[in-house]
Order: structure tokens, then sequence, then C-alpha cells
């Protein structure tokens, strides 16, 4: 069959899927631009006191990127001393940002482990830089062998809130996510401590919180892209309710989606390049107002 058709059959399919239970937001229409090539690999968005930030996954450099929220352009670079084995998400608290080096697609990673950083030194560059390891394990994952895009133990997405970490796991096996709690004050290697698990119907590739909401977004494996939008119904306790899930479209236009902040204006989402045998979608930076949201 003509891949053209393939392709319509393709996206009619994604369609039916998504519209029985999902809100439908065009991805498309929120376009702020196409990023710069710097910025192929982006995983994460933050925003520390109102700068947009964001860097690379693995395979690429520990350099930190400002961007302007309106254009996309790349404000500042901020080198930084440390090793990208696989960064996957960022949070900050009032003087520090957090990088979660802890990409984990096959399940076997021991060394996974959430770069403390003092934002104060990362502006005076990479040589004055003193950042603080928090290593870390899930106990309750005892099986250590390759399961490539098929275990429940990766992890990509990361908060920070009432002065703990908060992790939202990546779980290719059962479509859901398990929300752990770090102490950030703690270098030696920690138990991560299992607050809830939600089947959110996705992976879950960024979190934010923002106004008593926590904020996560993810696609998958058949490409589907969704945001997630629960309320805060105790102090750190998120799972209580049914979100608010949005379906944005598929990756094969919108791009692999990995990034996610939320201020009083709106959400902003940003994803990598896309690559298929027969489609490429740029690296982009979106935004949806608050008040699409409503």
């Amino acid at each position: 069959m003509n891949k053209f058709y393939l392709i319509i059959i393709f996206f009619i399919s994604l369609s039916f899927s998504a519209q029985k239970e999902d809100q439908w937001l065009k991805m498309n229409r929120f376009e702020v631009a196409v990023l710069s090539d710097s910025l192929k690999e982006n995983s994460g968005l933050e925003f520390y006191h109102k700068r947009l930030l964001t860097f690379n996954d693995s395979g690429n450099s520990s350099d930190i990127f400002e961007i302007d929220k309106t254009s996309g352009k790349i404000k500042n670079v901020f080198k930084t001393n440390l090793k990208n084995i696989d960064w996957e998400s960022i949070t900050s608290d009032s003087t520090h940002i957090y990088i979660g080096d802890f990409g984990n697609n096959a399940g076997t990673r021991k060394d996974m482990n959430i770069y403390k950083i003092p934002f104060d030194s990362l502006e005076k560059g990479s040589t004055s830089m003193k950042a603080q390891k928090i290593p870390f394990y899930y106990p309750e994952q005892k099986d250590f062998t390759s399961k490539n895009l098929n275990n429940n133990f990766d992890g990509e997405a990361i908060i920070f809130l009432n002065g703990k970490i908060h992790i939202f796991t990546k779980e290719w096996k059962s479509r859901s996510t398990t929300h752990y709690i770090l102490d950030p004050n703690i270098s030696e290697n920690q138990s991560a401590e299992k607050a809830e698990t939600f089947h959110t119907g996705y992976v879950v590739t960024d979190a934010a919180y923002f106004d008593k909401k926590l904020y996560l977004i993810g696609y998958t494996k058949k490409t589907e892209v969704f945001l997630s939008i629960f309320n805060e119904t105790n102090p750190g306790v998120f799972f209580e309710q049914k979100p608010r899930r949005y379906y944005l479209g598929s990756a094969l236009s919108i791009g692999q989606i990995e990034g996610i902040a939320v201020d009083d204006e709106g959400v902003y989402i940003s994803g990598e390049e896309f690559i298929t045998p027969f489609l490429k979608s740029k690296q982009r930076l979106y935004f949806i107002s608050s008040q699409k949201l409503k």
C-alpha cells in the first residue's frame, strides 16, 4: 500500500482511539518556534526565577540552556563539569536546580543520580561550579537484566515540593507511573520512598507542579501524546482523583514530547526531533495558555 495512505489510516486510527475519553488540543496551533539544532535532543523544561531552562539527554554535552519563552531562541549557555550519562529531567527550589541523570530504558542501571547545583555557581562557569550528587535506587527493583522499553524502573520526570524531590517513573511495561520521594540533603545512596501509583495509559516523560496541580506529559508506543493534570488533594498527594487528560496529537507531527514547564501564563511544552523512515518532525517549543485548559 502507498505510504501516504498508510499514514492517513494511522492518523485516523489514533483519532478514534483518543476521542473516547480525552479532551483534544491540537498542538500544531500552539507552536512557538522550531528550536535551535543545538537542542535536537532537548529533554526537560523548568522555570528558575522566570528563566526557562533545558538541556539535551544522553550522548550529548552537559550544557544547560536558557531559552526565550516567546521565541525559543537560546539566551544563555551554562557550561558544567558534570557527566551526562542520561539526563532526563530538571526541577528547582529557590537556590538550586536539580538534574535527573536517571534515564533507564533498558532497566539495567545501578548508578542513578540527581545533581543538586547551586544556580549562582552555575552562572560563574564550570570551573567554579559545585554540585552535590544524590544517588538513589528503587527498592522494588530486583531484576536488572536488560528489558529495553519493557521495564517499570525508567524515569524522566521530577518536581521539587515541600523540601523533597518527587520522581514520577516512566513505566514501559505497565503504562503507569509511580510517585517516589527523595531527600535532597542525603548524599549517600538512598532508597526511593514509594508514595502512590496511577495508570496513565502512556509513559511519562516529564512533570511540572504549579498552583497545587501536577502536570504529567508523555506518549504511547503508537506515538499518541497526552497531557494529564492532577489536583493536589493533600500535600504531595496527587493520585486520589481522576485527572483531566488531553490528547495532543501524534509525535509524527509534533515531535517526541520530552519537556513541560508551567507558570501563571500557561503551559510550555518541548519536543525533540522525531525521525521515522518516512517522516521527520523538528524539535519545537509550544505554549498553551491557562485559559485553554479551563
